[in-house]
């Protein structure tokens, strides 16, 4: 019998109400009669917010109608557009080699931005990746949306690569909610909501830094909240999917 060793987590105050919310918006909103007949216009549409979002908390903010024109020729959100249209193809391999999956990540997310030599090479952190690494793979105890926002709160705080780590992090948090069943076609643009809460975020990412367990709490409970926000966004795409057609 495996134990999950993130469980006690679960315990701190307010965090299991919390992911119980973002779970109830997260089933709520699969349920939107947009994903019947237009799901693939959905996924689609949500992966185009959940990369400008994710390039723009690294800090190269664009328009979501520029980017979608293709105008925007910023390497950070060229790599945040590559690494959400890769996340399909990598969802099996994540549990089996986390680390090979993040150096992907790297290359995709970084090229153009950090020198070629650096893409994929870890800068930092490498006792704690090891460590991640093997609390990601074949972890079926702990619930994927604990397991996704430490995945996210590790690498976001190690920042192990060169260059736009955060796309690396947000990625591999995406990879955990869908390759664990929690959100399997990729439609919540947890992006979308850390961006909406953006100075929530950059603080429960630093009160996770310290290690304590207010620290790691405020994380956790903005890491529900972002969830939730994405959900919600679900129901924003899909009205205006059916409003087109």
């Amino acid at each position: 019998m495996h134990v999950d060793p993130l469980a006690p987590l679960l315990d701190l105050a307010d965090v299991a109400p919390a992911f119980a919310e973002a779970r109830n918006t997260v089933d709520t909103a699969m349920r939107h009669r947009a994903l019947r007949r237009h799901g693939g216009q959905v996924a689609a549409e949500a992966s185009l917010r959940a990369a400008v979002a994710s390039a723009a908390l690294e800090g190269s903010k664009y328009d979501l109608e520029e980017v979608r024109g293709g105008t925007v020729t910023d390497p950070t959100v060229q790599g945040a557009l590559r690494v959400a249209e890769s996340l399909g193809g990598l969802v099996d391999l994540w549990p089996r080699a986390p680390r090979q999956v993040l150096a992907k990540l790297h290359v995709l997310a970084a090229r153009g931005v950090v020198h070629d030599h650096d893409l994929g090479r870890l800068v930092s952190g490498a006792e704690r990746i090891d460590a991640l690494s093997a609390l990601v793979a074949g972890n079926e105890e702990t619930p994927p949306l604990l397991l996704a926002a430490i995945v996210h709160a590790e690498l976001i705080t190690l920042r192990p690569f060169a260059g736009p780590a955060g796309v690396v992090a947000r990625a591999a948090a995406r990879l955990t909610l869908i390759g664990r069943g929690f959100d399997p076609r990729g439609l919540v643009g947890v992006e979308a909501g850390h961006l909406e809460r953006e100075p929530e975020y950059v603080g429960s990412a630093g009160a996770y830094a310290t290690g304590t367990p207010d620290g790691v709490r405020s994380w956790l409970r903005h890491y529900a909240s972002a969830v939730t926000a994405g959900a919600q966004q679900i129901t924003v795409i899909g009205d205006g999917v059916l409003a087109a057609v």
